[in-house]
């Protein structure tokens, strides 16, 4: 029978990640830790489950700031139930969808920025004169979704 304590060796195999990285992440707080009289870490089983989801987390683009934000809500003072996995899971899927519906929109705005070959920034819709768009934040505004206000195609604004 397997014991729920692990090594950080074999939390490393199990994730496929390096040593370094776990000691890492347990380092930042993102996974829960045990230390011996010696001083080495050991790992709840469960904490295989945390770094997969963390290296995934991070393939989709996300900081290992926003990552713990996120898991947060995991207890880790016992093994997460599914039930906490699905809560975790639902903002995660919400934030997802979100990025996704901001990327549809870039590559709109760029498919139609690309391809339409007007090279005049009299008619560009993604023009930004006196940096009006400064109003709406930081980033490009138009590409996110923000509608000019000063500048309207065919207008002589400038």
């Amino acid at each position: 029978m397997k014991t729920n304590i692990v090594s950080i060796g074999e939390i490393a195999k199990r994730t496929g990640t390096q040593v370094s990285a776990i000691r890492f992440y347990a380092d930042k707080g993102l996974i829960p830790a045990l230390r011996s009289n010696s001083g080495h870490r050991s790992f709840h089983r469960s904490v295989i489950r945390r770094v997969s989801f963390i290296l995934v987390a991070q393939s989709l683009g996300y900081r290992l700031k926003e990552i713990k934000t996120i898991m947060q809500s995991l207890p880790e003072q016992r093994t997460p139930t599914k039930l906490d996995w699905e809560k975790l899971s639902r903002g995660f899927v919400s934030e997802l969808d979100q990025r996704i519906s901001r990327l549809e929109l870039l590559k709109k705005k760029l498919n139609g920025c690309i391809g339409c070959g007007c090279l005049s920034l009299k008619s560009c819709q993604l023009y930004n004169p006196g940096d009006a768009a400064a109003e709406f934040g930081t980033g490009a505004r138009y590409l996110l979704g923000d509608k000019p206000t000063e500048f309207q195609p065919g207008s002589n604004k400038i």
